[in-house]
């Protein structure tokens, strides 16, 4: 099976992975889920983050293909405008983003020429999609629950999950957000376990377990399946349904939920500016 090379960039503010995927044979490449820092007591932004990738990128002679999305994020502002901006390459992410535009476009009562078919991005992917990385074929699999369109992105022997999966002693992401299911995202956890078993899974955050003194992000179909402490072989759908649906009604809504969906559903870009000339960002009370 083919293996990607694969580099990761770890912010600690959002506890976010971001990848380099890289053809070895051809030097192309793909960003896989990019953070835009942002201040949420200021409203300040700043390119630490992707500044790195892209300097990586440009150190190794790399040519950048895509810029891919696992869904639209609510815990980080996504940098993918900008990176492109700096290195081209097309944006991708699954389908289904117009469920998640229809949703998040009444909660922030978005501007009349807020578009909800997904027409931000560069191009939107359906399930069982093939496309390549240079050389690399790329499989997209619909996997929501935690979003209507959560994507996992099977690139030769490794598979990129988004926020359906963490490690082992973390468990599964929530589903409680506007057009989140448990029973939804149980099934699409198993469609990542039908992959071989020694397929490389890579999450997109850590939160370090507890009793566990490192950030860690890279595990495998086999290793979820024997030890996720949430899904593993043995647990039924109903019994996940339970455990989700209570564990979900005790947990704070993420810190940057609200800046991070208004922004990543417009593809990474800012909402327009108003007639001052400045760019704002909403705070709906009572929505969430």
């Amino acid at each position: 099976m083919t293996k990607p090379d694969i580099k990761a960039f770890f912010d600690e503010a959002t506890f976010t992975v971001s990848y380099v995927v890289i053809d070895p044979d051809t030097k192309v490449c793909a960003v896989v889920d990019s953070v835009l820092d942002y201040d949420p007591a200021s409203g300040r932004t700043n390119r630490r983050s992707a500044d790195e990738i892209i300097k990586y990128i440009k150190d190794k002679d790399l040519k950048l293909e895509w810029v891919l999305e696992t869904h639209v994020h609510a815990d980080h502002l996504s940098a993918a405008p900008y990176i492109q901006s700096v290195l081209g390459g097309k944006t991708g992410i699954g389908g289904h983003v117009a469920d998640v535009q229809k949703i998040f476009g009444e909660v922030f009562n978005a501007e009349e020429g807020f578009r909800r078919d997904g027409g931000q991005f560069g191009h939107l992917l359906e399930d069982g999609e093939t496309f390549n990385i240079g050389k690399l074929e790329v499989k997209a699999i619909h996997t929501p629950g935690h979003t209507p369109a959560c994507m996992t992105y099977v690139i030769g022997d490794a598979a990129f999950v988004g926020d359906t999966l963490f490690m082992p002693d973390y468990g599964t992401a929530r589903a409680d957000f506007p057009g989140g299911d448990a029973r939804t995202l149980y099934r699409s956890i198993k469609r990542i376990f039908d992959l071989p078993p020694e397929t490389r899974l890579f999450m997109c955050h850590d939160y370090k377990a507890p009793g566990r003194d490192e950030y860690k992000w890279e595990t495998t179909v086999a290793e979820e399946m024997s030890h996720n402490i949430h899904v593993k072989d043995g647990v039924t759908e109903g019994e996940f349904v339970a455990m989700r649906e209570k564990r979900d009604a005790t947990l704070a809504m993420p810190r940057l939920i609200l800046p991070s969906v208004q922004v990543n559903m417009r593809a990474g870009n800012m909402p327009p500016p108003e007639d001052n000339g400045k760019t704002y960002l909403k705070i709906p009370i009572d929505a969430l």
